[in-house]
């Protein structure tokens, strides 16, 4: 037997006794780092192939790579069961009790708002009306203008409304979808425009600078206010249960003509009067009129050919109604314990 051999054997079985007593994984790198490593024991032996004649080297060569391939399978060998042992360990630490209860998974569900939205949508798709949204940033001419409401009227006054510029704002309403609706053409018109508006108002039980409204409007031949009438009946009807009654009171807005004011009889009393309606017996739910034929004018319609009505309705005064909750604020607290209980 060569030096060289004897050498590389004596390498080899030194590491494999160090390798089969490694107890840990940061030991068996140092294992490897000292006899594989650049200045390891096994490449010293490369480097001295320079005092190797040349017909012997071949030779010397396999006898390295066949000590490192043995020294490389016994690393892995001892890295894995290594790895095993520590993961057994690990899960022992670790063990879970599967006798106690388990997690309960929390699910979500539709805020009151949603809910409700929903089903004045459905109310009115069923009678054949569009569902259509607008920008809540709007112009100046579709959020007053084109609703009739000059430069002087109180709702165009800076402290009830947030203007961007002269000519831009945060609607106040969602009756601008209506004008542009209008502009359009598109004859007959039956929609509802729900979104978020916004008011300079302060925060109280029933008002917020950030709410929501849906807008109804019908613009066709003949239309009358009977019709209004009829189809706010069914819609209180749908909403609120069959035995629901609707008053209609005179009042002003100036994109219609005439308004009113719409109650509904008090769905928790019947009408004799509770804590609810506050002993009344009725409920003041919407706004409403036959559209102004100064509006239709500069929506580019014919009021002389076309007329219609609009109604307006507060999302969130429908839902506290409905949910009989007797704080606005509530809908946006995000109070899991509140809004839990719908």
């Amino acid at each position: 037997m060569s030096e060289f051999e004897k050498r590389v054997r004596e390498i080899a079985e030194k590491a494999s006794d160090e390798i089969s007593g490694v107890d840990g994984l940061e030991r068996l790198n140092e294992i490897r780092i000292a006899f594989l490593g650049k200045k390891g024991t096994l490449t010293s032996v490369l480097k001295g192939m320079k005092d190797v004649a040349p017909e012997e080297r071949p030779q010397v060569g396999k006898w390295v790579n066949d000590a490192r391939e043995a020294i490389e399978r016994s690393i892995e060998e001892s890295r894995a069961r290594l790895e095993a042992e520590l993961q057994n360990r690990r899960l022992s630490a670790e063990a879970i009790d599967v006798t106690l209860p388990a997690r309960k998974q929390v699910s979500g569900h539709r805020h009151p708002n949603t809910v409700t939205l929903e089903e004045v949508e459905r109310i009115f798709t069923g009678m054949g009306y569009e569902v259509i949204e607008g920008p809540e940033i709007e112009y100046d001419d579709y959020n007053f203008t084109k609703l009739n409401i000059p430069a002087n009227h109180p709702a165009k006054d800076e402290q009830d409304t947030f203007y961007i510029t002269d000519e831009i704002l945060l609607r106040t309403q969602t009756s601008p979808v209506q004008a542009r609706i209008m502009e359009q053409g598109k004859l007959p018109i039956r929609m509802i425009a729900p979104g978020r508006v916004f008011r300079s108002d302060e925060v109280d039980a029933t008002h917020s600078p950030s709410f929501h409204q849906i807008e109804g409007l019908v613009i066709d031949r003949g239309i009358t206010f009977a019709d209004l009438k009829g189809t706010l009946d069914i819609f209180a009807k749908k909403l609120f249960g069959p035995d629901t009654k609707t008053k209609f009171r005179p009042h002003h807005f100036p994109f219609t003509e005439p308004s009113a004011e719409v109650d509904v009889s008090c769905f928790k009393c019947g009408g004799k009067g509770c804590r609810f309606c506050k002993g009344e017996g009725w409920i003041e739910i919407l706004g409403c009129g036959m559209v102004h034929p100064h509006v239709l004018e500069m929506c580019g319609l014919d009021p002389e050919v076309y007329g219609g009505f609009a109604f307006g309705i507060g999302l969130e005064r429908i839902a506290l109604l409905k949910y009989e909750i007797d704080d606005m604020r509530l809908l946006y607290e995000n109070d899991v314990r509140f809004i839990s209980q719908f």
